[in-house]
């Protein structure tokens, strides 16, 4: 059976008692979102005090940092920075849209009328909080962009790369999880980005789109969206890769409906 991460790096820290899990190490185990060149980082990445001896043996990174006791987690009875701390030491390592997708899934959270509620890990006030009490932090105006871009209710990284794309294209804001109602419909439906002003929602469809169950709750949805009065645009992984075949129809949904940007 394959060792889990906390498997392999359990014995590092009975040698080093004073080291915690840290990096990219932590944002695995913790399951954040990483862009594929930082994921790749095989070693284990350790932090000690400052001042102690180096720790540096194969397949080990390590760290000297002072951590206070709130950066410092225990998971499985081992210690690892926590999901803020752990963040923040990443800023060197990721720009500034990975920074952002970690942090929508840092801060995600919601309450629909099905499914269970989400919860965030660490609310995006207590996020602003910790990063604005920094001094002195390499790499901190790249966090203070990224909490600028931060957004609660994301359900996944691909939906953050959607909504910078077209925040930098210029068009205007889309709310994230955006619910939508209307007297002729039974019930509510949520998008994952819209705009209210010009009735316009865009879904990011991914992987899980494809199942039957899926496609039938997703037909539904369709239906609600266009008796509510919402134009409906989709995008997929592919066409994410072609930035104006998913802008030019979002576009042109905002000028059919009024918007003259």
């Amino acid at each position: 059976m394959e060792q889990s991460l906390v498997q392999r790096v359990r014995p590092y820290l009975v040698l080093l008692p004073d080291a915690v899990i840290s990096d990219v190490t932590a944002a695995k185990i913790h399951g954040m979102p990483l862009p594929s060149r930082v994921k790749s980082d095989d070693l284990l990445h350790l932090t000690r005090p400052p001042g102690s001896p180096a720790s540096e043996r194969a397949g080990v990174h390590g760290h000297r940092r002072k951590l206070l006791d709130a950066d410092v987690v225990q998971l499985e009875d081992v210690p690892l920075t926590s999901v803020a701390r752990t963040w923040i030491d990443l800023a060197g390592r990721l720009d500034v849209d990975s920074m952002v997708a970690a942090a929508d899934w840092i801060v995600s959270q919601h309450h629909r009328d099905y499914g269970e509620p989400r919860l965030a890990r660490l609310p995006l006030g207590n996020l602003q909080s910790y990063v604005g009490s920094l001094r002195g932090t390499r790499f901190l105006r790249r966090m203070e962009e990224a909490l600028e871009l931060t957004r609660v209710g994301v359900d996944s990284p691909p939906e953050t790369a959607l909504r910078l794309l077209m925040l930098r294209a210029g068009l205007p804001e889309f709310t994230v999880n955006c619910r939508i109602e209307s007297p002729r419909t039974h019930r509510p439906v949520w998008a994952d980005l819209g705009n209210g002003d010009y009735r316009v929602c865009v879904e990011y469809d991914g992987l899980h789109h494809l199942t039957p169950e899926q496609q039938a709750s997703d037909n539904e949805r369709d239906a609600l969206t266009a008796l509510a009065g919402w134009r409906q645009i989709k995008v997929n992984r592919l066409q994410m890769r072609q930035p104006a075949t998913v802008l030019f129809p979002i576009r042109t949904a905002l000028r059919d409906n009024g918007w003259r940007g």
